[in-house]
């Protein structure tokens, strides 16, 4: 149960950062306006909260950890939002990422 508590903690947090990151980008980049902009600050604001719901008391640990999520889900993110076409490389070390995430996050620690 604390897995899967963690993980969708690591999916909101990605969704808040990178969504943030992609709004501010739409609103200053692609000149849609400060609106967008100022959507993604107040993403990005939330995203600052979440690791503190983490099971994990040890913020080193759960930012490395969120690390292997915010490139696989930037990979993600751009797919959607952008159509951006990974390859086979981006795809690999995207999963290279996630196992490294979940080796730091979930790897059993005596003690």
């Amino acid at each position: 149960m604390l897995i899967l508590r963690s993980a969708a903690l690591f999916v909101l947090a990605a969704i808040l950062e990178i969504g943030g990151a992609w709004l501010v980008w739409q609103g200053v980049r692609e000149h849609r306006g400060w609106m967008w902009a100022a959507g993604g600050v107040l993403a990005l604001g939330a995203y600052g909260f979440v690791a503190t719901f983490q099971p994990d008391a040890h913020f080193g640990r759960v930012l490395a950890a969120y690390g292997g999520i915010f490139v696989a889900g930037s990979i993600l993110w751009c797919v959607v939002a952008d159509g951006y076409r990974p390859d086979r490389w981006d795809i690999t070390g995207a999963l290279v990422c996630l196992a490294g995430m979940a080796v730091i996050m979930w790897a059993p620690r005596n003690g």
